[in-house]
This record gives C-alpha cells, structure tokens and sequence, in this order.
C-alpha cells in the first residue's frame, strides 16, 4: 500500500483498514510529499496505527508494517481446511 503526495485520506484509511481485515499484516509506504516537511513519519506512522486499531510493527525510513489480528481467525481455527484432515490421517 502507498500513501501519495495527498496524504492520510478517509480513503486510505479504509483501504488500509480492508487489507487488515483480509490480510492481518500491511505493509504501507509514504511519499516523501506525504509526510510534509514538519511531520515525523514515525508519528504518521504511530497515528494511522492507533486510528485503525492496529498495532505498529515497524518502521523503516517512509514504510512501516501494521499488524491486527484477523476477526475470522477463530472460525478458521475451529475448521481445519480438508488438505489437513486429509494429511493428518495419511500419518
């Protein structure tokens, strides 16, 4: 995910916040136009985190990594997917 010249929109917040729900971990890169010349991009970086409930995992240089545990995770936990019940049984 790249954040442009326009910055932190509502928009990409929601992309943001999509891709968290999809894929738990987002790894997201600011333009130096992004960040503007009198905002630290670890603050951004921090800001956008707690604004979606993430947690910051990294940051370096303009790309920083959000990690938010995935709401399904407890279903799939529950139901094994078939290719692993049908290796489990094969051993």
């Amino acid at each position: 995910m790249i954040i442009g010249k326009k910055g932190v929109t509502r928009e990409v917040l929601e992309e943001i916040d999509r891709r968290l729900d999809k894929k738990g971990v987002v790894k997201v890169k600011m333009l130096r136009t992004a960040v503007g010349p009198g905002r630290e991009r670890r603050e951004a970086a921090r800001s956008i985190a707690e604004a979606l409930g993430a947690r910051l995992m990294g940051v370096r240089g303009r790309t920083f990594i959000l990690y938010r545990e995935k709401q399904d995770l407890l279903f799939q936990r529950r139901r094994p997917s078939r290719s692993r019940t049908r290796w489990a049984r094969q051993w």
